[in-house]
């Protein structure tokens, strides 16, 4: 497997990258899989830096996306925040007139699909590496990745995407790119709040996917620098997601990234290492002498990282997961297998270890609710 060194800041382009943590031998795959044996997972170490100028927390070096991108592992698509993310996120794209779209990602078709219910026919194109399949005629799909390499003769007035510019590797790139294809139309996208989350010590915050931590003061920059200026911004709840509404215009000025960015974003990532290496180490006491099944939520990256970690796997019965394409599948670089939280309907003294982000009350109040009432959580 050949490594992609990215050895200058992917804000200014200075070398000045400034080694934070590295996770030694990380899953390079944050999905699951069923017929591959876990001696031959692929892992790799996980070397987070930071710029001094910029203050961005950034990977390098970065992994081959056919790696890390090997097969669809279903983010976005379960679970209520998500369909109710897609359905706020199809209003704000609404509001304004968005003629011929583009999409970037979204290749499982709900967000093209919640706007047309809203806006009727569309002419709607989406280019997704691995998309699922789209049995609406009015969704066309390219499959590829969007990059430099993507040319188009069709005149797009709108460029859509949702939680992708974290995964651009070249965010300078990605957002030129997407400004040449656009000279007078807008720009309309989603992306996590990844301010609050690092604050908030969220396990999928900076992962082999989201290769930079792409807080506000970094899409303000990118914005400007390539001829965007911000007409609206949402929040969507507290910790979830931001919401822009972005249009050309080429007399925008320069974001200034403030200098104290640097100190601001070396000590939370600092507190984020310290507050998971306690945090496990309580899970591990707590689950040592338990008596009873224990199970970890989360057939994904929140259970990798735990792991990274430290947390002891050995007592842990199978992982849970409300996504059913997932059940009887192996977390990749794991040996546990995944479960619909159905499993402990007759289990009589369950815990389970829940560090799911904004997702946990949600799960968590599914599971009392309408699968044991007896059910501890950690």
């Amino acid at each position: 497997m050949k490594k992609i060194r990215r050895d200058r800041d992917v804000i200014y382009g200075n070398k000045d990258l400034e080694h934070l943590y590295t996770f030694k031998d990380f899953p390079v795959f944050m999905g699951c899989t069923k017929d591959q044996e876990y001696k031959n997972d692929l892992l790799s170490d996980l070397c987070w830096h930071i710029s001094k100028k910029s203050g961005l927390i950034q990977l390098n070096p970065l992994l081959p996306p056919s790696v890390i991108y090997q097969s669809e592992h279903g983010s976005g698509t379960v679970g209520k925040s998500w369909k109710d993310h897609h359905a706020a996120f199809a209003e704000f794209v609404c509001r304004s007139r968005i003629g011929k779209v583009l999409e970037i990602g979204g290749g499982h078709g709900i967000l093209a699909q919640e706007v047309q219910q809203i806006n009727g026919h569309l002419d709607w194109t989406t280019i997704e590496p691995n998309p699922s399949v789209i049995l609406d005629p009015n969704i066309k799909v390219i499959r590829g990745f969007f990059d430099e390499n993507f040319n188009s003769e069709e005149k797009y007035n709108t460029v859509v995407h949702s939680h992708v510019l974290e995964h651009a590797y070249d965010p300078n790139a990605f957002v030129g790119h997407i400004s040449s294809l656009i000279s007078d139309g807008q720009l309309i996208f989603s992306i996590p709040n990844m301010d609050v989350m690092i604050e908030r010590g969220y396990t999928n915050c900076v992962n082999f996917e989201h290769t930079f931590l792409l807080g506000e003061p970094f899409v303000e920059y990118l914005l400007s620098k390539h001829g965007f200026r911000i007409v609206e911004k949402e929040y969507y709840k507290e910790d979830h997601s931001i919401f822009y509404l972005a249009v050309k215009d080429d007399g925008v000025p320069l974001f200034q990234i403030p200098p104290s960015t640097y100190h601001k974003y070396t000590r939370l990532y600092k507190e984020y290492i310290r507050s998971h290496i306690s945090d496990v180490a309580e899970i591990n006491n707590a689950i040592k002498n338990f008596d009873g099944s224990v199970y970890l939520f989360g057939a994904h990256v929140f259970s990798q990282l735990l792991i990274s970690f430290g947390l002891d796997t050995t007592n842990i019965v199978s992982i849970l997961d409300n996504d059913l394409s997932k059940s009887g599948k192996r977390l990749y670089g794991t040996q546990l297998t995944s479960h619909t939280p159905q499993v402990l309907e007759d289990c009589p003294n369950p815990l389970v270890i829940l560090r799911c982000g904004v997702y946990g009350e949600e799960v968590k109040e599914d599971i009392l609710t309408n699968i044991n009432d007896r059910v501890k959580f950690i």
